[in-house]
């Protein structure tokens, strides 16, 4: 099943990025480049997702057919 969650990322003072997300309570990732951080992102996500099946909270909603997505072009 796939999710769609939301990701906040800022760049830290050290150059680094920082990832966190509302959708996905504990997601935290960091990494030398937007990329970097987005793939660390996902892996955490979905570690925590997994964990949430066999807990006591709710799972999260599946992905909708049409979704909104920030393109960011560098020119």
């Amino acid at each position: 099943m796939e999710h769609v969650i939301q990701l906040h990322i800022e760049k830290l003072p050290e150059g680094m990025y920082l990832a966190t997300s509302d959708d996905v309570q504990g997601l935290v990732a960091q990494g030398r480049t937007i990329q970097e951080t987005v793939e660390i992102a996902r892996d955490v996500a979905k570690k925590l997702i997994e964990a949430r099946t066999g807990g006591d909270l709710p799972p999260l909603p599946p992905a909708n057919e049409v979704l909104d997505y920030q393109l960011i072009i560098a020119t």
